[in-house]
């Protein structure tokens, strides 16, 4: 097998409050990590001047961990691949979609909980991922009780036979559990984020809000320059929320340019995917047709990595031909387990938080395990071994 010496990637990031230079922190520690596992050299460069998105250039080398001069990092025997790094955040749409007030993020939130509601996307989540599905009602179910407590609270005086005059007392008690007590509690579980991420999630489908369809165009300009770049292999990965930008992106370069990736290989992997949290909407119409484009493109190798114990994604299930494509190759699964990659004592430190779970895609790993964020990006054997489960992922 003929090993990886330059590679491109085009990583779309999962929802969250990080901008580029976040992500690429986050990368260089989680790539460390895997070196530190698996034995191998790694060098992070630093951003590209007016990168855009913001760039950075990854070595990784053959070596004995730890202790190597820089010089040893990029002049050592052995195999050496360098991957140019294309961090795509979406924080400027995160930034806004927490904006306003909290009545507003509130009420802004249940409005895209009934919207999704109303376009089947609720019935979706639970006929295909049941999970997801509590997933999705969790943060509104727990935000409509603390509203039915909060107005408990207001009217108890008047249940109890007491005069209305009561309330003067008791409604301000009322607005001071909600805002003293719920929603700093809530923020344990992200409850606003999850709010916004639904948000998202709707526009993303409906494709029917300018400033998103004008930013998902930018980015796809930014691509377009990236592909652009002479290298042995192409990987756009995506984590979860991400992997509906990225099949956007990738959707629209393909109407324009059918043949854009001809003559490439190119893998796209998408971490814990959220594309049919988007794509299960009835109105998610641009959204569906485009998976359908990213499955038939015979440059493309898709590859779908699922963990059975991240309740936020969508295990085992073929996303293309749920999409609506079954006639077209599916995706090819690729099925992990967090367990496998942490420590005993890390594993349980968060097997209770969620989002910790779900981010695990892309974090550095402690132990050897089949799935490798940084080698998939930055190692030296072709991103597409990691869908053969039998496959080394370092050169013997």
């Amino acid at each position: 097998m003929k090993l990886i010496e330059t590679r491109v990637v085009l990583h779309f990031a999962g929802f969250e409050p990080l901008d580029g230079a976040a992500h690429r922190a986050r990368y260089e520690r989680s790539a460390k990590q895997s070196a530190a596992v698996w034995g191998y050299l790694v060098e992070v460069g630093v951003p590209a001047a007016g990168s855009d998105p913001l760039s950075f250039e990854v070595t990784a080398g053959s070596g004995a961990a730890g202790g190597a001069t820089p010089e040893a990092r990029t002049d050592s025997p052995g195999w050496k691949t360098k991957s140019r790094i294309h961090m795509v955040d979406h924080d400027a749409l995160v930034s806004r979609l927490r904006g306003g007030n909290t009545l507003r993020q509130i009420i802004a939130g249940f409005r895209s909980c009934a919207q999704i509601i109303l376009e089947g996307g609720m019935r979706g989540y639970f006929r295909h991922a049941w999970r997801f599905g509590l997933f999705f009602l969790f943060p509104f179910l727990l935000t409509a009780l603390a509203i039915a407590l909060t107005a408990l609270i207001a009217v108890l005086p008047y249940g109890l036979g007491f005069s209305p005059w009561h309330m003067l007392w008791s409604g301000p008690l009322a607005l001071c559990f909600f805002i003293f007590a719920f929603l700093p509690f809530s923020e344990r579980f992200h409850t606003l984020h999850l709010f916004a991420d639904w948000k998202m999630a709707v526009a993303l489908g409906r494709m029917d809000q300018t400033d998103f369809n004008d930013w998902l165009e930018d980015r796809a300009a930014a691509v377009r320059k990236a592909l652009d770049e002479e290298a042995d292999e192409y990987v756009i990965s995506s984590h979860s929320m991400g992997s509906n930008v990225a099949a956007h992106v990738i959707g629209i370069l393909l109407e324009r340019e059918p043949e854009i990736f001809k003559g490439k290989r190119v893998v796209f992997a998408t971490l814990g995917s959220a594309i049919l949290q988007c794509a299960l909407l009835s109105s998610a119409t641009q959204l569906r047709a485009r998976v359908g484009l990213i499955a038939r493109c015979p440059e493309i190798s898709w590859l779908d990595v699922q963990c059975l114990t991240d309740s936020i994604n969508f295990y085992k299930v073929p996303v293309v031909a749920v999409s609506g494509h079954a006639d077209a190759p599916p995706a090819k699964m690729m099925l992990i387990r967090v367990k496998q990659m942490l420590t005993r004592e890390h594993y349980r430190k968060i097997r209770k938080d969620q989002l910790r779970v779900h981010r695990q895609y892309v974090l550095g790993p402690d132990l050897p395990a089949p799935f490798d964020f940084t080698l998939m990006t930055s190692g030296p054997m072709p991103a597409s071994i990691f869908a053969s489960p039998d496959e080394k992922r370092m050169p013997g």
